[in-house]
């Protein structure tokens, strides 16, 4: 760079009171930086903010580099494959998604559906495609990819083209029910795993949890590289997101976990569009600088990607700097105008601001100015772009790649505030966009919505296949396959809970035991992944540090305050605990990249995620519910569990409502177990369930903190407690008159209501109930079976509940909602009386707390007494 041409970069300074003298140390820069190179002038540079950032002067720099690429041009790699195969390629792969869209709404205008964002994210994604994305090939586990959603149309058109969707699956882009009885494929609307499970590797529907979800992935590959349990070292984490997505409190939030972690396999592209659904992202400001000053304040290597080709002739010429200078003032809205406006509006507009500008447009027409490029529709300068992030070291890299939304669909769609819910374009529109793109079609093609794919013996479908084969295979592509991994007996890990002989210990304290137990086994223990959010204290899981240690990319640097205690924090490089800090919506990722490591690397995990359960569901739940997607495998522990177990920590932190929540997720299996014997064999079941026959399920279990007797595991109660309950216990003599159902805390109120009643002559039977969803699932299952004549099937609540008439009564420490959950499948005619505990939780003790919702011992009896009564 010559010294003039860094003088472009210098913007309107403000009130400079000795222009001498700042011309001085600006041309003592520019000699230095052409005589002794860059290098040496960033070191000087460095040396003078030491010294500027001392109290006495108090100065930082600013975060914002000028409004240009990153990357110049003399820098940049040559093209490595063909330019213009690879912008037919795109062209097609535009226009099958387009029609796709198109086809979908004018058959049925409710399906919906996005145009735009493809169209401005398109040759992001080829350039991914064609030279970037390493797919999964034999011992090497290739990049993670995560796709920006709404684009989802042009990964199918891809997929197309490749021969892995047939026309029938574009033709039911999002009637996924209606498509198999046409004998193809329904598209889902966005990437989901569950619906197209051998397609889509990661769900981004839900704005911001790709980002975050991302950024642990590629931490968790560290994790296990560092394990020394799987070589995840050359592998990638790619993210293509939206800048208005990084408005989401999740894409923001664990930036500095990346750079702090020093991610180097995570690359981010960020598609700048400058619009998100209603309107500009930032339409009085700009959104790159913005991005450039989170990112890089976090840590992040920027490399900006604005402007195409076309610009470097400008730039070249621009000797006064006029551009750099209007850029600075040009706020997003204005772009977002320049975009949907033709090249003489722009000319007018833009080039007409100072004479300066004006001359650098002179000599183009105005379709050449309608024509100039931004930077993410360039293949070369993404090529560029993606080339220096790839090879990046020691840090995490974002790429602000610089678009339009809608870019191609002229005035029906590219740039307007109305193109993130344009679906339909009249045939005007589609001869313009036909035209614009050079597409091999006829004007009736264009009109009709045809989908297009060259021969296969085509230049054009060779080069796309020869490319993919170069990476490995076709993206995206999830896998299945993953070794059985074995579970231990359950005695040997868990007999002191399942033959507790009445010891007192908590829930918790049982659950610590057993995974510490389960550590210990050669085989399954080094799968194990326990993740914590700052709480292993509070869980008695302080003995853990110790056994398997903290997991730390740097080992421990330090020697910790308690060293010299039997539970001293240990954080080791081969440490096998994930400790998340304060960070909710980082360990529930945290436990997703874990929980699909079976899939994503053909590596089956683990994950134990033990919290607070009121910071569960309820806080991080659309989370889990992406989990749920991804078909995520492992435990969730909800800790402190119920609205009166917890007691003086009150109303913000008891939780009465995460077992409904739970219940929502289809495959999410949830339990309320009383008692570590129950805790135990669920545990064990889900273990079995999950490594051993691979089922695509996960578990979530409440644990009390109230230390009170464990009983023995009854004989023969194991499937009851998987089922969902078992009798637990007769009380009095003769025929129970009254049948009373409790789970988790609860349950030992409930003991001492019939215990009570038994001394009042009232006999009792008591059943413990481990799980109310799944007694409510099973039995829905049944109905259904009936409702469309496939038999009658008795549900287990029948079978366990038997043929008594007494009256029931139902006691939980969660909203009466979860108890009453069953009443559609009890047995006819039994009276059916719930107990919970609706409303907001107080502050006081476990007794108070039980006597003011109604779940007490008390309370449970006065109910019995109530229901017979009624009789």
């Amino acid at each position: 760079m010559t010294d003039h041409s860094l003088s472009r970069f210098l913007l309107a300074p403000g009130a400079d009171t000795d222009p001498g003298e700042t011309a001085e140390w600006r041309e003592a820069l520019q000699t230095l930086v052409a005589h002794e190179g860059p290098q040496r002038a960033r070191f000087i540079l460095d040396q003078l903010a030491a010294i500027a950032r001392s109290p006495q002067v108090g100065w930082s720099p600013e975060l914002v580099t000028p409004y240009v690429n990153t990357i110049p041009v003399e820098q940049q790699p040559p093209f490595p494959g063909d330019l213009a195969i690879e912008e037919r390629l795109a062209s097609l792969m535009r226009w099958n998604a387009l029609a796709m869209v198109a086809r979908a709404n004018s058959a049925y205008g409710e399906l919906g559906g996005h145009i735009a964002s493809y169209a401005s994210a398109a040759d992001l994604f080829e350039v991914g495609f064609n030279h970037f994305f390493r797919a999964r090939s034999g011992a090497d586990g290739g990049d993670l990819v995560f796709f920006q959603p709404h684009s989802a149309p042009g990964v199918y058109a891809r997929a197309f083209l490749e021969g892995r969707l047939a026309e029938a699956d574009l033709a039911h882009y999002r009637q996924e029910i209606a498509a198999p009885q046409s004998g193809a494929r329904g598209l889902s609307s966005y990437p989901h795993p569950w619906l197209m499970p051998d397609f889509w590797q990661f769900p981004t529907g839900s704005m911001g949890i790709g980002p975050i979800s991302s950024i642990y992935h590629a931490r968790f590959m560290r994790y296990l590289t560092h394990r020394q349990l799987l070589d995840c070292g050359g592998r990638k984490v790619w993210g293509v997101f939206g800048d208005g997505e990084m408005d989401e409190p999740e894409s923001m939030s664990a930036l500095t976990l990346a750079s702090r972690e020093k991610l180097d396999n995570l690359v981010w592209v960020v598609n700048c569009n400058l619009q998100r659904l209603d309107g500009p992202v930032r339409g009085n400001g700009r959104i790159v600088d913005e991005l450039e000053k989170l990112f890089r304040g976090a840590g992040w290597h920027v490399v900006k990607l604005l402007w195409g080709s076309d610009w470097d002739g400008l730039f070249a010429r621009d000797v006064t700097g006029a551009l750099v200078k209007a850029f600075a003032h040009t706020v997003d809205g204005q772009m977002q105008t320049f975009a949907a406006k033709d090249g003489r509006f722009n000319r007018d507009t833009f080039f007409g601001q100072n004479d300066a500008l004006a001359a650098l447009a002179q000599g183009m027409t105005d379709e050449q100015i309608d024509r100039l490029k931004r930077g993410g529709h360039d293949l070369v300068k993404i090529h560029a772009a993606y080339h220096a992030a790839a090879r990046h070291e020691g840090q995490p890299v974002v790429i602000l790649a610089h678009t339009k939304k809608g870019y191609g669909m002229g005035a029906a769609g590219q740039g307007r505030m109305t193109t993130h819910s344009q679906k339909k374009l009249d045939e005007a529109a589609l001869l313009e966009f036909r035209n614009r793109f050079n597409l091999p079609i006829s004007d009736e093609q264009a009109k009709t919505l045809a989908f297009f794919k060259p021969a296969e013996d085509s230049a054009e479908l060779k080069y796309l296949h020869a490319k993919r084969q170069a990476l490995g295979g076709y993206l995206p592509k999830r896998e299945t396959k993953a070794p059985v991994l074995p579970v231990p007996a359950l005695q040997s890990y868990a007999q002191f809970a399942t033959q507790a002989a009445g010891k007192e210990m908590s829930t918790t304290m049982a659950f610590v035991r057993l995974l510490g137990n389960l550590l210990k086994d050669p085989q399954l223990g080094p799968r194990i992944v326990p993740i914590v959010a700052d709480e292993a204290r509070t869980f008695g899981m302080a003995n853990l540090f110790k056994q398997v240690g903290i997991y730390s990319s740097v080992g421990q640097k330090y020697e910790p305050e308690d060293i010299g205690s039997v539970l001293s924090y240990r954080e080791a490089l081969d440490g096998q605990i994930l400790e998340e800090g304060i960070s909710e919506a980082g360990a529930i990722a945290s436990w997703t990249a874990a929980a699909t490591s079976y899939s994503v690397h053909g590596f089956p995990m683990l994950p134990f995620y033990i919290y607070y359960s009121m910071f569960g569901f309820q806080r991080v739940g659309d989370a889990i519910w992406a989990a749920a997607d991804q078909r995520a495998r492992g435990f969730l522990l909800g800790a402190t569990s119920g609205r009166t177990t917890l007691g003086g920590e009150g109303l913000q932190h008891q939780d009465g409502s995460s077992h409904l929540a739970a219940a929502t997720i289809p495959n999410c299996k949830a339990y309320d177990p009383a008692f570590a014997g129950e805790m135990a064999a669920i545990i064990d079941h889900g273990m079995r369930e999950m490594l051993v026959e691979q089922q695509d399920v996960f578990y979530y279990l409440t644990l009390m903190n109230e230390n009170y007797a464990q009983p023995d595991l009854p004989e023969g109660a194991v499937q009851g407690v998987v089922r969902g309950g078992y009798r637990f216990a007769a009380y009095g003599e003769g025929e129970p008159k009254v049948t009373l159902l409790g789970s988790g805390a609860i349950l030992t109120e409930v003991i001492q209501a019939a215990q009570q009643l038994a001394a009042e002559g009232i006999a009792c039977e008591v059943f413990s109930i481990t799980s109310w969803s799944e007694l409510a699932r099973d039995g829905l299952h049944c109905e259904q079976r009936a409702m469309r004549g496939e038999g009658h099937t008795t549900p287990y609540l029948h079978t366990l509940l038997g043929d008594s008439r007494a009256p029931i009564v139902a006691a939980t420490d969660y909203v009466r909602a979860v108890p009453e959950a069953i009443r559609a499948h009890l047995p006819r005619g039994r009276r059916y009386l719930t107990l919970g505990t609706d409303g907001f939780g107080r502050s006081d003790t476990r007794a108070a707390l039980r006597q003011f919702f109604g779940v007490d011992a008390a309370s449970v009896a006065q109910a019995a007494r109530h229901v017979l009564n009624e009789g």
